[in-house]
Parts: C-alpha cells; sequence; structure tokens
C-alpha cells in the first residue's frame, strides 16, 4: 500500500543527506540501516559502485542493550577497514537521528581507528 510517515520522513532526509555526500575511492561512504532488532553499517565506494567492508549486529550476542551492540558492529566494521586499507571515511547516517544507535555506531568506528 505504502510506507508510513516517518519512514517517508526518513527516506526524504536520506534523500537530501545523499545529494550532499559521495564516496570516493579515497574516502567511501560508511552506510547505516537501523532496524528494530539489528543494526548493520556497510563501506562503500560509490564511484566504482563496490561494498568495501560491512557489519551487522546479526550474529553477535543478544546479552547486551543495543547501544552497546551498535558500538560493537563500529569497532568490528573499523578492524575489516582498515585490513582493506581504508582509514578515511565520509558519515552517512542515513537519515536517522545522530543519537543513540547511530552515535554509538559511530563512536565505535572512531574508536576502532577509522577517521571521519
Amino acid at each position: 500500500m505504502g510506507q508510513t510517515k516517518p519512514v517517508l520522513r526518513r527516506l526524504k532526509i536520506k534523500k537530501s543527506i545523499r545529494k550532499k555526500l559521495a564516496g570516493t575511492s579515497a574516502r567511501p561512504r560508511i552506510s547505516i540501516f537501523r532496524s528494530n532488532k539489528e543494526i548493520y553499517a556497510q563501506i562503500i565506494d560509490d564511484s566504482k559502485g563496490i561494498t568495501i567492508a560491512s557489519a551487522s549486529s546479526v550474529k553477535s550476542e543478544k546479552v547486551k542493550n543495543k547501544v552497546e551492540q551498535a558500538k560493537e558492529v563500529g569497532i568490528a566494521l573499523a578492524e575489516k577497514a582498515k585490513s582493506a586499507g581504508v582509514i578515511d571515511v565520509v558519515f552517512d547516517r542515513g537519515g536517522y537521528l545522530y543519537h543513540g544507535r547511530v552515535k554509538s555506531l559511530a563512536d565505535g568506528a572512531r574508536e576502532g581507528g577509522l577517521n571521519f
């Protein structure tokens, strides 16, 4: 039938953000998707159209709360990115507010060694 109002709002914000951001070979883009249960992040080179590294909370322990899981995903993503030779990135919050799980993932990625 259609999308709900909050989803449409987020997609509109996401579209606005993506007009301004683009991942290059020198500085790829971290893209985030947040569902109700999980959080997913990937590093994308938009000029080539490839995903360099990705991480999610799907296979992590469910004992911790979602904010702590997001931080672990950020650290795991940073480790995979460094092994692929990526240090400098552009952060794309995907239309979500920079708060809670999104902020925690960004802090984890910075803690893991990514610069943005």
